[in-house]
């Protein structure tokens, strides 16, 4: 075995990176395991702090080979700051982490891929957060690992299997399926990498999830039940009232700003909700917006919220439009006597351009919740914009 190679794009991917090799430790008392992975040209070293007490360490995988980590970094500050907050983390736990300046203007792409050509040819497994990552895709075409494994990117996973199960071309839910140039001149690329993230005679594909995903033939659904986080953090101090998640789906074009906004500031008066936590692509406008006509305080989070959950404080209630943290939240929060509530989007607040499989998607993901999730209605009734609960 040559080692284990990971991309990841954004915070999430990364943090379910930790929960993936977590599960990969050895037992209590196994020594064996080793640090670092294939090597890549001038990597960002890691802290050779020891954990500390109680810290798992998910790098000592017994029996598996070394993990190193490769961030393909955004251009955005925020997930580019939350994503150097979870990288310290990882070479916390004693993974190697390899920051990838992989959109670093012109010349980006060619040098990342010669950078990581050898190590791509060494690894015996390949972790990927995101399978509609065109970077992640072209990389698939390029190479074909023995072993992957997919990790959660939010609810994406849970297309992304459906989408494989039924051998669709791989498109994100919120987009139209019509192809665009840009989609014109990458469906081969789109294609031959469908191909690789689909189990063969000769190569294994691993699905890591916290979600409810339909199960292609001949691909395994692990679970991931944020036993790190919880090994890791907390528990936390519980507030007395609720607090708000954030959405990005009106900077993704799905619903409605002003629907949004209202359907915001009426939760918060029906829950005394104080806090928003936004998500890390909602537009700064949007957030100035809500603060004002609401008063909630706005907490741009710089880790991802199952880790800002875990260590407080969070309020006993925690009010959510549907996302992946309706799924995470609940198993990052076990024991803790949190209440999670997920409010259904109605199709009224949906944009006229939003894609046709927008609503029943967002649906699912609501109606999949745990069954201790609690869910919630509301709607925009009249010119007034006011909204009810139930």
């Amino acid at each position: 075995m040559t080692g284990q190679l990971a991309f990841v794009e954004s915070p999430v991917q990364l943090l379910n990176v930790l929960e993936w090799a977590h599960t990969q430790a050895p037992a209590a008392g196994d020594a064996h395991g080793a640090l670092g992975g294939p090597s890549l040209p001038e990597p960002t070293a890691p802290t050779s702090a020891a954990p500390a007490p109680g810290r798992v360490h998910p790098s000592s995988a017994g029996g598996a080979s070394a993990l190193t980590v490769v961030v393909l970094s955004p251009t955005d500050p925020m997930s580019r700051g939350q994503l150097r907050r979870m990288a310290q983390l990882a070479r916390d736990e004693g993974l190697t982490v390899h920051w990838q300046e992989a959109r670093g203007g012109r010349g980006a792409l060619v040098r990342t891929l010669r950078q990581l050509a050898p190590p791509l040819r060494r690894a015996e497994r390949v972790i990927i957060g995101d399978p509609f990552s065109r970077y992640v895709q072209l990389l698939l075409s390029l190479f074909s690992p023995r072993h992957l494994t997919v990790v959660d990117d939010g609810t994406a996973t849970m297309e992304f299997a459906a989408q494989i199960s039924r051998g669709e071309r791989l498109v994100r839910w919120h987009r139209k399926g019509n192809l665009g140039p840009r989609e014109l001149v990458l469906a081969p690329v789109t294609s031959l990498a469908r191909r690789r993230l689909a189990p063969a005679r000769r190569r294994t594909v691993e699905i890591f999830t916290s979600l409810p995903v339909e199960t292609p033939a001949g691909i395994e659904v692990t679970e991931n039940s944020y036993a790190w986080t919880r090994a890791r953090f907390g528990p936390p101090l519980l507030t007395g009232g609720a607090d708000l998640v954030g959405t990005s789906l009106v900077e993704t074009g799905v619903v409605d700003a002003d629907h949004y906004a209202r359907v915001v500031a009426e939760l918060a008066r029906a829950h005394g909700a104080t806090r928003y936590f936004a998500h890390r692509r909602e537009s700064a406008e949007k957030l100035h917006r809500i603060a004002v006509d609401t008063g909630l305080q706005v907490v741009r989070p710089d880790l991802p919220l199952e880790l800002i959950a875990r260590r407080g404080p969070i309020g006993r209630t925690v009010v959510s439009f549907p996302s992946t943290v309706v799924h995470t939240l609940p198993l990052a929060l076990a024991g803790t006597g949190v209440k999670v509530a997920v409010i259904d989007v109605a199709p009224e607040w949906l944009r006229a351009t939003a894609s046709p499989r927008a609503q029943g998607f967002l649906s699912g993901v609501a109606g999949t919740a745990a069954h201790e999730v609690d869910r919630l209605t509301a709607r925009v009734t009249g010119a007034t914009g006011a909204t009810g609960t139930a």
